[in-house]
């Protein structure tokens, strides 16, 4: 094939034309050109052992240096915009608890801090082209910033690709369908890209605290601050105890030469899908919650030019994600935690499960907005005494019909009244074109199973379910 028609070449014009990133076009055209020299990026059970323990979380004591707190900086991920809930507008403006956002709800825990500790803390963002405009506007109304600190970053883009020969696809029709996000893998090439890893480390920041915005269990912690500085590791990574609803997200695992590994589904060979979702061998799951030395991370970019040398995740899709008739592409992306196999040093720790609590669908969002969880006056969101009192450790778990409650304007028109109280709820299960009243309680475990015709209606003052 004649160089100039080469997918690695024209992908590279591309990007360059669309002002992306030299480290992020570097990324892509490596993992491209692996793409087509056979390379899956996957990792096979027989490459990889099980990680049997991990120093817990649990007892580490609080770190009351002022200094270290001041010499680090929280990111939040905010590319998102909640389009699986129907959404058009950044995820992290959806207001979650007691009418705050996640973007609120961050902003008034640091303010906290800020004034327990007397540390700077500055709060960064790094936005999509689409979250970008709202949440800049959204985030200088709550948080004053911290001079010399930009607010924000902006994530790369990488071209889709044509599945039957890697060309980047062409998509008259909304050319914005064109790009695909390279994953929050991205986080490394988009810091040093403008500069700001070099102008973090000038204003005298050390440590990096990374977490997704619609995470609000990703708190900065004292603690674990505190064990990662005295570690002297490049990177760690925060993982949880795997339960039966964590069994399709990635995975930590060790390589026979005893370094640590993050395995995702998509990187999974079809045969070894069982051994990946067995999670009394497989047991900690990637939180996305990420500690970073930023002294470290910059020599280390320094040293391979910008590229940390992620292992790729191939996705396949079409180009509009709305018509499965249109043309199949190629998504190649990279996760952020998958530095924890390409660095030398680095470590993980066991978290509560506490420190986990996204919001991914409308079920994640009914239980965080009722009663089972309350909002501290330390700006947590933590589950509440009558819940724990009651022998309830956990969240109850919701399941909502995806037909009629999966997008977020029908899903705010089946709960008019808001959430039923969950606090002594095991599970709600809800099948079917059902609306609910309002004073509704739920106690132990719930089904509702209506198939028509018409909607049901909950009445006002019901109780679901039985106490068991």
């Amino acid at each position: 094939m004649n160089a100039s028609h080469d997918p690695e070449v024209t992908a590279g014009q591309r990007m360059r034309e669309a002002g992306v990133a030299q480290a992020a076009i570097d990324t892509f055209v490596r993992q491209l050109a692996d793409l087509r020299s056979g390379g899956s990026g996957q990792i096979s059970e027989g490459d990889i052992e099980p990680v049997e323990t991990l120093e817990d979380a649990g007892g580490l004591p609080n770190s009351d240096d002022p200094d270290l707190l001041d010499a680090t900086v929280v990111i939040k991920l905010n590319g998102g915009l909640g389009t699986s809930m129907g959404m058009t507008g950044p995820k992290s403006l959806l207001p979650v608890k007691d009418g705050l956002s996640f973007l609120d709800i961050t902003a008034r825990q640091l303010h906290g801090q800020r004034e327990r500790m007397g540390a700077r803390l500055p709060l960064i963002l790094m936005n999509s082209f689409a979250t970008r405009d709202a949440s800049l506007e959204a985030v200088r109304a709550v948080d004053p910033g911290v001079e010399g600190v930009p607010r924000d970053f902006l994530q790369n883009r990488v071209p889709k690709l044509r599945a039957d020969d890697l060309e980047p696809v062409d998509w008259p029709a909304n050319r914005d369908l064109e790009w695909a996000p390279p994953g929050h893998g991205d986080l490394y090439a988009a810091i040093q890209g403008d500069g700001l890893l070099a102008r973090l480390i000038n204003a005298g920041l050390r440590y990096a605290f990374v977490s997704n915005a619609d995470n609000l269990g990703a708190t900065l912690d004292r603690a674990i601050l505190g064990w990662f500085a005295g570690s002297g590791a490049p990177f760690a990574m925060e993982v949880a105890d795997r339960t039966a609803a964590d069994r399709k997200g990635g995975h930590l695992a060790r390589r026979p030469d005893g370094g640590l590994i993050l395995r995702e589904i998509a990187q999974t060979p079809e045969a070894d899908l069982d051994s990946f979702q067995d999670i009394s061998r497989h047991r900690y799951f990637n939180t996305n919650s990420l500690w970073l030395d930023l002294i470290a991370m910059q020599d280390l970019l320094t040293e391979r030019d910008g590229e940390l040398g992620l292992p790729m995740i191939v996705n396949r899709k079409t180009v509009d994600p709305t018509d499965p008739t249109s043309t199949p592409v190629i998504q190649l992306e990279t996760a952020m935690g998958a530095a924890i196999g390409v660095i030398d040093g680095t470590t993980a720790i066991r978290v509560p499960r506490s420190r986990f609590l996204p919001v991914k669908t409308t079920n994640d969002l009914l239980a965080l907005r009722s009663d089972a969880y309350e909002l501290t006056a330390e700006a947590t969101v933590a589950l509440v005494r009558a819940r724990l009192d009651s022998g309830r450790d956990a969240a109850p778990l919701v399941n909502l019909d995806p037909t009629h409650h999966k997008l977020l304007d029908d899903f705010e028109a089946r709960f008019p009244a808001g959430p039923p109280s969950l606090v002594l709820a095991d599970s709600l299960t809800i099948n079917g074109d059902v609306t609910v009243g309002g004073n509704v309680a739920v106690h132990g475990e719930a089904v509702i199973d209506h198939e028509g015709p018409g909607p049901l209606r909950i009445d006002d003052g019901t109780v679901l379910g039985s106490v068991g």
